[in-house]
């Protein structure tokens, strides 16, 4: 379920096809993100699964599989 919601937010926000990414997608090796879509991406990623993610935390997250793994542990 956080899998499918961090795909479809991920698509929305970069304006990318959802069959693109998947667990071992790098969001900013494979999408293109730059620093202000990394920053935009943590902000809706507290909004829809309502946690905090820490500076240090975020930047430990590069592939999908690790946002993913991280949110399933804080909800």
């Amino acid at each position: 379920m956080v899998y499918e919601r961090l795909r479809a937010i991920l698509a929305d926000q970069l304006g990318i096809a959802i069959d693109d990414i998947n667990m071992d997608t790098h969001i900013i090796n494979d999408l293109g993100a730059d620093s202000l879509d990394l920053v935009e991406l943590i902000m809706a990623l507290e909004d829809e699964f309502n946690l905090i993610v820490t500076d240090e935390a975020a930047r430990e997250l590069y592939t999908v599989r690790e946002i993913s793994e991280f949110i399933e542990k804080l909800i």
